[in-house]
């Protein structure tokens, strides 16, 4: 997830649109009539990158997609959205185009969104991942943390060398916690692996992401995990070099046919079409969306990608009963004791934190490799 300012060079918002004929039953959250006196309701799509990157912004436009299947929905989208206030023009422009709903994907456009939410109160927006709201912006988001650790569980298994890899943007909770989860995951089924951390300190740069996986393969590191907003290059480098793969937000498994083991992804249709639904309903005020909705892996939005040939039948079934377990809420990966690098215990004994406390995490975990980039 964005959380961080894009630089703006070769940046440009593309619109489209796209939209169904069948009327809409409601009058809220619905413009422009449509033939017969019907009812159109417009919704917005911003995406920080393109739809087609394998990653954050194909898994929101996958979800929009599902969107603009609903009866008398019209999408609009718009690509390679900046974090700054272009957003905010973008936004503008949708609603100037009849949107009545806006979906700011990327953490970044929140800012601009509320700024826009303030001025156009009739207009409701729902962010991906924020952290703040107002009156007419809530946020939902989910804790894909669960599905890293399965990931590990694949990683452990399937390392020759003992040591994995992993190519991340920034050091922020999600992301300390997504490569903890991953490393402990790996733990539980091979005591003697170790995890790499490379800092790009960008969410899309396609020349540090080879570089980053270079460097990894350097170190004999067999299988590499990312936290990028777009995944193709390093899993396409890391097929190249003859090493294991595991994605991120999006199926990536065409790219690399050998080497893809499975990934963490988002399936955000089902929730997209049902925040949709409820502001059409009139029902938005009070409801789960109107404030900061979030989801665990006991959730659809959440998923584990398709294994690849690289995992056995065996690996396979023991990860999917581990995703029952967790599903079912009677594991969870992080309990304690865990430690920090330093030997520090982090969470005692027997202890579990919920997601919110998680979702702080400022440290990674005893056998992860590489030191936390000071902001």
């Amino acid at each position: 997830m964005s959380r961080r300012p894009r630089p703006l060079t070769a940046v440009a918002a593309v619109l489209m649109c796209s939209a169904t004929v069948a009327a809409c039953g409601s009058d809220s959250g619905s413009s422009s009539s449509s033939s017969g006196g019907a009812k159109t309701t417009t919704v917005g799509f911003l995406y920080v990158g393109p739809k087609n990157d394998f990653g954050y912004s194909q898994a929101a436009g996958e979800g929009a997609a599902e969107v603009a299947k609903l009866p008398g929905v019209k999408i609009l989208e718009a690509e390679n959205v900046p974090e700054t206030s272009e957003a905010a023009r973008v936004m503008e422009k949708m609603i100037r185009d009849g949107a009545t709903i806006i979906f700011p994907t990327s953490y970044g456009h929140l800012e601009p969104a509320l700024t826009v939410a303030k001025r156009h109160p009739d207009v409701i927006f729902e962010h991906q991942g924020g952290l703040k709201n107002s009156t007419n912006l809530g946020s939902y988001f989910g804790a894909i943390y669960e599905a890293q650790y399965l990931t590990g569980i694949a990683a452990g298994h399937a390392t020759k060398s003992n040591k994995l890899g992993y190519v991340v943007a920034f050091p922020i909770p999600q992301t300390l916690l997504n490569i903890n989860a991953f490393e402990l995951g790996a733990k539980s089924v091979n005591p003697k692996v170790t995890t790499t951390v490379v800092f790009t300190s960008n969410w899309c740069d396609p020349g540090k992401q080879a570089e980053a996986t270079n460097s990894l393969v350097a170190q004999k590191v067999d299988v590499i995990s990312q936290h990028q907003d777009c995944t193709k290059t390093i899993v396409e480098t890391a097929e190249r070099k003859g090493v294991d793969s595991v994605g991120y937000h999006a199926d990536a498994s065409s790219l690399a046919p050998k080497g893809w083991l499975t990934g963490s992804v988002w399936n955000w249709g089902p929730i997209y079409t049902d925040i949709v639904k409820t502001i059409i309903a009139g029902q938005w005020k009070g409801s789960k969306y109107d404030g900061q909705y979030r989801v665990g892996i006991e959730d659809p939005t959440i998923q584990v990608a398709p294994f690849g040939k690289a995992v056995s039948a065996a690996v396979q079934a023991e990860i999917k009963a581990k995703e029952k377990e967790l599903r079912a809420g009677t594991i969870k990966p992080f309990t304690g004791p865990i430690t920090d690098q330093a030997g520090k215990v982090r969470i005692p004994a027997g202890q579990s934190p919920d997601r919110t406390k998680l979702e702080a995490t400022d440290y990674l975990v005893q056998g992860v490799t590489g030191k936390i980039p000071s902001s």
